[in-house]
């Protein structure tokens, strides 16, 4: 994996133009950061940079590698800024409540961000898909897809993206790709669901709503599991971005029927009235809202 001080080194580097212009914002000498982005570039096996008398010129996949880099370094800015409020002092307990799926790619990261700048505030979380009882579980926070129907809960939107209905080009070339909802009863469909006997999707394009009733070939309450069969060319399912974003940015899963979309959601961090929330409860809520766009990028909507 590589190295975050190297990633930042090359960020500075890129945005400046310039080695010696980068090494005069780290307060770096000229010579070590030049043997940090000679260090990555051996680490990774590709070129970033196309280098001359005259110009510093980045590569495509040194470009690609940039739009990482930065987020690294909103990352890394936003934990510095956080310790250098003395902000680690903080101690206490934290218990959370999150829907399974999304421990990969934007719990485990966000907890483990959290925990660089709070070391000393322990973490309990609990993956449940079933809307928890904030007090009679004691749970402080709950991730959880909206709207609310409690009103004595309190809640404001972490991220906001659509699920995409999605298959492998495997699968694709085996089948003609769907142009119309009515036509994924000519496909194999994979499906979330628990012991369910009724499926159905609804699809919007502008003004217009489609509602497709269909008897799934497989059904699983497991979206990371769904991504890996749908990889597989097992066949056409939803999945939420979030999920196994690998898949789509590589290309081995294809978005299906763009043009109709399932509707958009939020994923809200709920809590209890703001009366009595605790310290690591308030900052773990304010660290949640800045780092979670900034931990998964751009979604779909």
């Amino acid at each position: 994996m590589p190295d975050l001080n190297a990633l930042l080194i090359f960020a500075r580097v890129a945005e400046t133009g310039s080695f010696s212009e980068a090494a005069r914002r780290t307060g770096m000498p000229i010579s070590t950061v030049s043997r940090r982005i000679a260090e990555l570039e051996d680490q990774l096996g590709v070129r970033l940079f196309e280098r001359s008398t005259r110009s510093l010129r980045l590569t495509d996949v040194g470009a690609e590698i940039l739009e990482q880099a930065q987020r690294s370094a909103e990352i890394s800015e936003a934990v510095e800024s956080i310790a250098s409020n003395r902000l680690s002092e903080v101690r206490g307990a934290l218990r959370l409540s999150a829907p399974p799926n999304i421990s990969d790619n934007l719990l485990a990261p966000l907890i483990g961000s959290f925990q660089t700048a709070y070391p000393a505030v322990e973490v309990q979380v609990l993956i449940t898909d079933r809307h928890v009882d904030h007090i009679s579980e004691g749970v402080d926070l709950a991730l959880r897809l909206g709207p609310l129907s409690d009103s004595n809960l309190i809640s404001r939107p972490m991220l906001r993206y659509r699920h995409r209905l999605v298959a492998s080009p495997s699968y694709l070339e085996r089948k003609s790709p769907p142009l119309h909802p009515r036509d994924l009863q000519e496909h194999r469909i994979l499906a979330f669901a628990y012991w369910s006997q009724q499926h159905r999707w609804t699809f919007e394009r502008g003004d217009e709503r489609e509602t497709v009733s269909f008897r799934p070939k497989l059904t699983m309450n497991d979206f990371t599991g769904l991504a890996a069969l749908l990889a597989a060319g097992g066949g056409i399912g939803e999945l939420p971005p979030i999920v196994a974003p690998a898949l789509v940015a590589d290309g081995r899963l294809v978005e299906v029927m763009p043009q109709w979309r399932f509707r958009t959601l939020d994923l809200l961090i709920v809590h209890l009235g703001n009366r009595h929330i605790s310290r690591p409860v308030r900052l773990f809520k304010d660290f949640a809202l800045q780092m979670a766009p900034t931990l998964v990028g751009e979604l779909p909507v």
